[in-house]
This record gives structure tokens, sequence and C-alpha cells, in this order.
């Protein structure tokens, strides 16, 4: 089963574990003659990378992409492209203590439910330092889409933290790398500091909604029924670790809309039709609209705190469990970049299924 890749003509496997020597991508799929070299995807896994502030996990990873194959003379060959981060800041005896228990909110219980057996190192698969993989395949379809679709752009931001949104009458998107949330709201970021500084301190954590926007994406990219690309877009969005919920465009919000709020209407332009609003995402009937497509999701506050709290042995033993070690106080900070990643991931495959069925 290829349980472990994602896409359909661009294709992607990730592979490795967090506290393995390495982890790193085979990347199937993409065009023949894409300049490549491995800064170009180096700048995205350096905004993913954890330890850059303290409001990461201190774990210390350079995130250093080395391009094994598929890659000569600077363009992309057609060939699978192999993608390799080694691991060079492993603790595993952090997790020595709970190699016998059940970490609630974690993986533990259902990897072990599944396969009878599990990497309690960090989690192993689970953990969300397979993303880094992601990034670098994400990494080379932005490069394949700056070929194929010069005028596309994707950028992402966290417009929620815990209770507390960001305020749309401050957004500037020239704000988003200036504070250590990637946020459009420079207020919003200066408020998440003391609260994210409180929880962090007291070894708990806080969830987070993270925001990627794909600008300048052509009309037309998507199929009706199984193809849609919104249906993808959830699907790569729920596949990243502790994601819980994803919405398009108004999402959940549109269920509390009449119809007349609810539709988009459209006039005729300089350029073509044009819309009165965006409640649709970018998205209509799994096809592309030539707005922005629009895509948010929910992150759960990360399992891992100093609470203790109750859980089983693997024997069946009640217990109770400290998580010790290095640990991101709200994971979405640094899934920004990751849910770039996996937005131009599906872009780029719907760019190349268009091409191939329409021309």
């Amino acid at each position: 089963m290829s349980i472990n890749s994602f896409g359909h003509l661009f294709r992607f496997t990730t592979w490795g574990e967090s506290h393995g020597p390495a982890l790193g991508a085979t990347v199937d799929g993409c065009p023949p003659g894409v300049a490549l070299e491995p800064e170009m995807i180096q700048h995205w896994l350096d905004k993913r990378k954890p330890g850059q502030n303290k409001y990461t996990t201190q774990r210390r990873e350079a995130d250093e992409v080395e391009i094994l194959s598929g890659v000569f003379e600077g363009v992309t060959t057609g060939t699978p492209i192999q993608l390799m981060i080694r691991n060079t800041d492993q603790r595993s005896k952090d997790y020595s203590e709970i190699m016998n228990k059940f970490r609630p909110g974690h993986a533990d219980y259902t990897y072990w439910a599944k396969y009878g057996i599990r990497d309690h190192r960090g989690g192993g698969r689970s953990s969300a330092r397979e993303t880094a993989a992601r990034v670098a395949a994400g990494g080379v379809a932005r490069e394949a889409i700056k070929a194929l679709c010069p005028g596309l752009t994707i950028r992402g931001a966290m417009v929620q933290m815990g209770p507390h949104q960001v305020d749309r009458a401050n957004w500037d998107w020239d704000e988003v790398e200036n504070n250590p949330f990637w946020t459009g709201d420079p207020k919003a970021a200066e408020d998440w500091a003391v609260y994210l500084d409180g929880l962090r301190k007291s070894g708990s954590s806080i969830g987070a909604v993270v925001e990627v926007v794909a600008s300048g994406t052509p009309a037309g990219l998507g199929a009706p029924i199984y193809g849609k690309i919104d249906q993808d877009l959830a699907s790569a969005m729920m596949s990243i670790n502790a994601v819980k919920g994803v919405e398009i465009g108004a999402g959940m919000g549109a269920a509390a809309l009449t119809g007349e709020e609810n539709a988009d209407e459209i006039f005729m332009g300089d350029d073509g039709p044009e819309f009165s609003a965006n409640h649709a995402g970018g998205v209509l009937g799994g096809i592309s609209t030539g707005q922005d497509i629009v895509c948010r999701f929910a992150v759960k506050p990360t399992s891992s705190i100093l609470t203790p709290r109750a859980t089983v042995t693997k024997s069946g033993e009640d217990t109770e469990i400290v998580t010790k070690g290095r640990h991101d106080p709200c994971v979405g900070i640094r899934a920004v970049p990751v849910g770039e990643a996996m937005m131009a991931c599906v872009i780029l495959d719907h760019l190349l299924l268009h091409r191939g069925q329409i021309g």
C-alpha cells in the first residue's frame, strides 16, 4: 500500500523517523528542465526548522537538504528526485521513561494497536519532524510552478492562537516574516508573545489556526466529483500532524449565511468575469475560479506537556505520565511553511492534471 505517498501526477513519498539518521522525500513526476538547486529548497526549510526562537522546540537541526538524484547541471531531468535531510540533534534518552507508557493525545497507542510495535523516540513516523520532508518536496513544487505559472504565489500565516484571532483591519502580508508567529497582524503578534510565554513557562501548550492563500491561480484547475481541487487540499492539510479541521473559503461559517449572503455575484470586468466576494474560497464545483484559493486548518495543542496526565502502560496498568523533552508550545507556528508546501504540491499536481486532460 502506498500509504506514505501523496499526489497524482506530481507525487512524493516521505521516509525516515524523528530520531533516525535521516529523513527525506522521493519526488516523482516533476517536469524536466526546471531550474533546481539545494538553496532553492533550503529557503523554505529554514522557515520550518526548529530552535529559531523561544516559542518553538529547542531541538537544534540545521535541516540542510541534499539532492541525491533527478537533477543534472542545475535542472530537473524528469526522473525521481531524492531529497535527504540528516538528523543531527536527537536526544532519544529524553523518551526512555515513556517507553512502556502511552502519551495521551499522541499516536503512541494507535501505532502500537495497529503495528504491535512503536518507536518511542519522539514518536518515530508520527512525529512532526516528518514535515521537514514535505517542505522539501514543496520547495520542488514551487520551482515547477514558477516555470508553468509564473504569476502564481502561495503565502501562509497564523490567523488565530488559542481563542485569540487576528484583526483583519491590521492585516499586512509584508509583516508575516517580521515576527516569530508568521502573522500579518503585528498587534496580534505582540499579544501572542505575552500569552504564549506564560503557557510555555507553565509547561502547557495551545492550538492555532493557519491560513494558506494561493493567488494568481488560473481558472479551470480541478475536476468534478472525485478530482476536486478543494478535496485534494482538504486531504493535504488534514494529513499534516496535529491538524483536526480544514475549511475552504467561508468554510464552517458558510452554514450561518443566507443564500444571498453566500452567493459570490459575478460581473464582467475588463479582463473577464469578476466576483463580488470570495466565500467560495476560489473553488466552485471542485474547479478553481481564478480568485484566491483560501484554505484554513486548525492545529490542536501540542500533546507533550509537563502537567501529569492519566494513562496506561503497554501491559494494561493505570499510571501517570509527564512528557519531558523539547517540544513546541504552539505547533501551529511551524505549521505555516508546512501548509504552504502542501498547497504548492496540490496546485502543481492539478496544473499537470489539467495539462494532461485539456492540453
